[in-house]
C-alpha cells in the first residue's frame, strides 16, 4: 500500500526547484527509461509508477550536500550506476564532472542514449566498480556516490582507490544502514552523518568523510 500520492514532475519541482530546461531534460530521461524498460530490466518495474519520487527525487536530493561543499566543479564518481541513479540525474542537474561506472553493456548503451538526448556532460566507464582502473579517473574523487550497489563495507572497498583526503561519500541507503555501518566501522574510521531521505521515510543519505582504513581492516 502506498504511503503517499504518486509524485508528478511539478510536485518534484516543489521539493527540488529546477529550471524549466532542466525539468524538460529529466522528463526526456524518464521517457527513455520507460521505453528501454520494455526491452531490458533497468529498474524494478513497480517503481516506475512513482518514477519521480522513487528515482528522480531520490537522486536529486544529493544536490544539497554536494552544493554544501562549495566546489566549483566537483569530480563525482558514481559506482554501479545501473539505469543512472543517482549519477545521471546529477549530471543533468549540472552537479559537476560526473563519471558513471557500470559493467552491464546494455545499460551502458542506455546511459549513452540518455546522455545524447539530454545533452548531459559525463563519462561512462563500462567496468565493474572493483575492476575500474584508477588511471581512468582524473585524481581522487571529490564525491563518490552509490545506490543499491552492495553493503557498505564492500562499497568502501570499491571506493578505496579513488579516495582522497577531502573525498566525501554520499550513499543512498535503506533500513539496514545501522547494521551496515557497524560492520564497516570494523574496517574503517570515518566521520558519519545520517541525512533523512526526502524520498522515503525508511531511507537515509549516508554522508561519510575522513575515511581511513584501520590497520587491521584488510580486504577480505
Amino acid at each position: 500500500m502506498e504511503r503517499h500520492p504518486t509524485m508528478s514532475p511539478e510536485s518534484f519541482c516543489e521539493v527540488i526547484p529546477v529550471s524549466r530546461e532542466t525539468l524538460d531534460r529529466l522528463c526526456r530521461y524518464g521517457a527513455l527509461l520507460e521505453k528501454w524498460q520494455k526491452k531490458i530490466n533497468l529498474v524494478g518495474a513497480g517503481t516506475l509508477r512513482d518514477l519521480w519520487r522513487r528515482h528522480m527525487l531520490d537522486s536529486a536530493q544529493l544536490m544539497a550536500p554536494i552544493r554544501a561543499l562549495k566546489k566549483e566543479k566537483p569530480m563525482i564518481l558514481d559506482l554501479g550506476s545501473g539505469a543512472g541513479f543517482p549519477g545521471m540525474v546529477l549530471a543533468i542537474m549540472g552537479a559537476g564532472e560526473v563519471h558513471l561506472v557500470e559493467s552491464d553493456q546494455r545499460k551502458c548503451a542506455f546511459l549513452s542514449e540518455v546522455a545524447r538526448e539530454t545533452e548531459a556532460a559525463l563519462t561512462i566507464h563500462g567496468s565493474r566498480a572493483e575492476d575500474l582502473d584508477p588511471a581512468m579517473i582524473p585524481g581522487p574523487a571529490d564525491i563518490i556516490t552509490a545506490r543499491a550497489l552492495a553493503p557498505l563495507d564492500r562499497i568502501l572497498d570499491y571506493a578505496e582507490p579513488f579516495l582522497g583526503a577531502e573525498t566525501v561519500c554520499l550513499f543512498l541507503k535503506g533500513r539496514r544502514v545501522r547494521e551496515e555501518l557497524t560492520k564497516a566501522e570494523k574496517k574503517w574510521t570515518m566521520q558519519v552523518q545520517n541525512i533523512t531521505s526526502l524520498s522515503s521515510p525508511s531511507g537515509t543519505v549516508l554522508r561519510l568523510d575522513h575515511l581511513v582504513r584501520r590497520s587491521s581492516g584488510n580486504k577480505q
